[in-house]
């Protein structure tokens, strides 16, 4: 389990952002592509001079290509001897040796039983979309959504209190295999800022692949009065893939938090989240 931390080896978590524009996603791939994964696992090769040795995070959500991050969490089990000999310098030298666009923004031993991924209790999202005539602004186009249609903010918070709480979200993920797509959705709101741009708030315990995107594309067939207010939730209750369902742009969505429980409860917390969840009556077979 990965919340146990060998011997001689102290944990250390890392609060880290990023824009993933130019990222095929967090995770390493084959065949060299640029992640985020990648480019801090090489950067701190360097930094703690660790030649052919590469310390590998576990990261509290994974994020698709072109997904940004604001407030990721990140842990990676370092031996103690390099942790003493660089932790004092280590969060400037990373800052030099990093690309512009990823950060770590603190280093610190993780309390015991931590795990960045497994300990987390929560994750908040936000997806930003415009429907003015003229477009995105351009120092934003890579942050937010253009949608050529106007959007009614009140019918997509109705629709959006239908899909909140404990379900089978199938019909709004991509379905991988051995895996639940049983979710906790504890908060789904819009807001229109005073420049004209729609914030989506999607907090979860966990969140399964596309789930966000699909999400915020129902929701949009709603505010641009293509659906009526009820029809997400009847997708979701159908627990099919919907072909009117569509998977917006990965550019304006961010992971802005992760949330944690307090440090005694996070080792409990990590193995509650290892157990593969089923709805209340549902059968293992």
């Amino acid at each position: 389990m990965s919340d146990e931390v060998q011997p001689g080896h102290v944990r250390i978590r890392l609060d880290l952002s990023y824009d993933g524009t130019d990222f095929h996603g967090w995770a390493k791939q084959a065949g060299g592509r640029r992640t985020v994964q990648g480019e801090i696992e090489d950067a701190l090769r360097t930094v703690t001079r660790s030649g052919g040795t590469t310390y590998e995070l576990t990261v509290a959500g994974r994020t698709d290509a072109g997904v940004h991050a604001r407030g990721q969490v990140a842990h990676v089990d370092l031996p103690r001897e390099v942790w003493a000999e660089h932790s004092r310098k280590l969060l400037k030298r990373l800052a030099g040796r990093l690309p512009k666009d990823v950060r770590v923004w603190a280093l610190r031993e993780a309390p015991p039983g931590f795990d960045a991924r497994f300990s987390a209790i929560w994750r908040r999202y936000a997806y930003r979309v415009t429907d003015n005539p003229g477009g995105v602004d351009p120092l934003l186009r890579n942050h937010v959504l253009w949608h050529d249609w106007p959007l009614d903010v009140d019918a997509m918070n109705e629709a959006a209190q239908r899909l909140l709480g404990e379900h089978d979200f199938a019909a709004y993920c991509k379905k991988r295999e051995g895996a639940t797509t049983i979710r906790t959705l504890q908060e789904l709101s819009l807001v229109r800022g005073d420049d004209g741009i729609v914030t989506a708030t999607v907090r979860a315990d966990a969140f399964c692949h596309n789930m966000v995107r699909s999400l915020i594309g129902a929701l949009l067939f709603v505010g641009d009065g293509h659906r009526p207010p009820d029809w997400p939730g009847k997708v979701l209750a159908a627990g099919v893939r919907d072909s009117a369902v569509h998977v917006v742009r990965p550019h304006g969505l961010t992971l802005e938090e992760v949330g944690y429980p307090a440090d005694e409860l996070l080792a409990e917390r990590s193995r509650q989240a290892r157990n593969k969840r089923s709805l209340p009556g549902a059968g293992c077979c």
